[in-house]
């Protein structure tokens, strides 16, 4: 297995219906680690530069002004794989493809507002962390569970 930093982000609606701490424990109970979050209001350049390759995309600008609507929680989360379980837990993109049980399955029916974003591979990570986050904002510590969850 290999350890990995992943960007999630939960979306406007999350934070309008109040269930982020529901989000926050499905991650955390798969064993995952928060090592950044913060809570801000995306500016548009970012949120465009963020979405870039979907730029051009008929729900690009619905998706760039739902994004710019509220606030979001921008994330790092690190473990073992953090990359595909990050994915798994948020379930399909299309919220009416996405499996009982995953984020955007019980807390989605839009596709354009679909709660949750996760890295789909190492480099969009990198990228998307980047975008977010300075590295000193990153605090990587000793997880004294990591022993139950691996």
């Amino acid at each position: 297995m290999a350890y990995e930093q992943t960007f999630c982000m939960l979306k406007p609606g999350i934070l309008q219906r109040r269930i982020v701490g529901e989000v926050l424990t499905r991650l955390e109970r798969k064993g995952l680690k928060l090592i950044a979050m913060k809570l801000i209001q995306i500016p548009r350049p970012l949120c465009e530069k963020h979405y870039e390759e979907h730029k051009g995309k008929g729900f690009y600008n619905d998706l760039v002004d739902y994004m710019t609507s509220g606030p979001v929680i921008s994330m790092v989360v690190a473990g073992e794989n953090a990359i595909k379980f990050v994915r798994a837990l948020s379930g399909a993109t299309n919220p009416q493809d996405a499996a009982v049980g995953t984020i955007r399955g019980d807390y989605a029916m839009i596709t354009q507002n679909n709660v949750i974003h996760a890295s789909d591979s190492p480099e969009s990570a990198r990228r998307e962390i980047d975008l977010f986050f300075e590295q000193d904002e990153i605090v990587e510590y000793e997880d004294g569970n990591g022993a139950w969850i691996s």
